[in-house]
């Protein structure tokens, strides 16, 4: 430790190359319903009620068939789109609870006040470190004049990117992706990627992954929940989905936030999903049981198989790596 850079409000501005194309998987339809097949668009959702389908979030292919094909630029990697930005009030947060305040501002640089309510909220906000230990999905809270404000537990010094996923409340409208960089400041010591494993622990439950993620090419992976050894049969609705899966690639962190297949309530969540190129990825999943939401983390190599669901369990996730926190501002 004695050996970190140290990292100044200076140095906020860190380096993100673009990726190539990546594509989603099939919409989740309604919780109790089957979904009909190849539905994949977003449709509009109350915050209790599940979500009558869904594919990704902003700029994400909708259909697996579709993703496979012919993919979209990756998402989050470009701090202004489709005449949207980014605009960070707080690029240095200080180590530990900070609060986050954003907009987003359109062409003429105005704020934007009116968006689409998509899977129970009008914009989702993920920041996660660029080592790609700590992940926070937080849900901010929208000022009448556009400013977002929301508080976030940023654990340690070093370069993070926060993540706006939303879409204008403006007829024909689509769904935006946008990326910026925060820098937290102190003496900052690079952390290595966590293993790849095929199982991970958090607040006493045990998530298995199975199923590969391919470059360019639609995948299952499927994510079985259990609580001592025991399936967990009766998950809940978060954000109107049994589970929610975000992937970020090391080096320009590319995101992906895809939605499950249909089924539920549990133990298994199914994804499908099309990596944007080969390399490595981190995968969180959120998950809720017992009125708590719960985030589990994985490393994966696109293209490589992950351990059978039948599989002994394999080592966990270390604890020192953070991928949860959920903040509401």
């Amino acid at each position: 430790m004695n050996t970190g850079v140290k990292i100044t409000a200076f140095a906020a501005a860190l380096a993100a190359t673009f990726g190539t194309a990546y594509g989603v998987g099939k919409g989740v339809g309604p919780i109790g319903e089957a979904a009909k097949p190849g539905h994949g668009e977003h449709a509009a959702t109350a915050p209790e009620k599940p979500e009558s389908g869904g594919g990704g979030h902003a700029g994400h292919e909708e259909g697996a068939a579709a993703g496979a094909a012919s993919a979209p630029a990756a998402g989050g990697l470009q701090v202004s789109e489709g005449g949207y930005t980014l605009a960070l009030d707080t690029p240095s947060p200080a180590v530990g609870a900070s609060t986050l305040r954003f907009s987003i501002k359109d062409a003429n640089g105005r704020k934007v006040t009116a968006f689409t309510t998509e899977h129970g909220k009008e914009l989702h906000f993920i920041v996660a470190s660029r080592d790609l230990n700590v992940f926070r999905h937080l849900h901010p809270v929208k000022g009448a004049d556009g400013t977002w404000t929301v508080r976030a537990d940023l654990p340690a010094a070093g370069g993070y990117k926060a993540f706006a996923d939303f879409k204008p409340a403006v007829k024909g409208a689509k769904g935006v992706t946008l990326g910026a960089d925060l820098s937290v400041p102190g003496a900052y010591a690079p952390r290595p990627m966590p293993p790849v494993t095929p199982t991970a622990n958090v607040d006493g439950y045990q998530v298995r992954l199975a199923g590969t993620l391919d470059p360019g090419k639609a995948g299952e992976l499927r994510l079985i929940v259990t609580k001592a050894g025991k399936p967990v049969t009766n998950l809940e609705p978060y954000l109107g989905a049994y589970g929610h899966l975000v992937a970020l690639r090391d080096g320009d962190l590319a995101y992906l936030h895809v939605h499950p297949n249909e089924g539920g309530p549990g133990p298994d969540v199914s994804f499908t999903a099309t990596a944007p190129s080969s390399g490595t990825y981190r995968l969180f999943l959120d998950f809720q049981h017992e009125g708590k939401v719960r985030t589990a983390a994985f490393t994966v190599r696109a293209g490589a198989a992950s351990a059978p669901a039948s599989a002994p369990a394999g080592a966990t996730q270390s604890p020192a790596h953070d991928a949860g926190g959920h903040s509401h501002g």
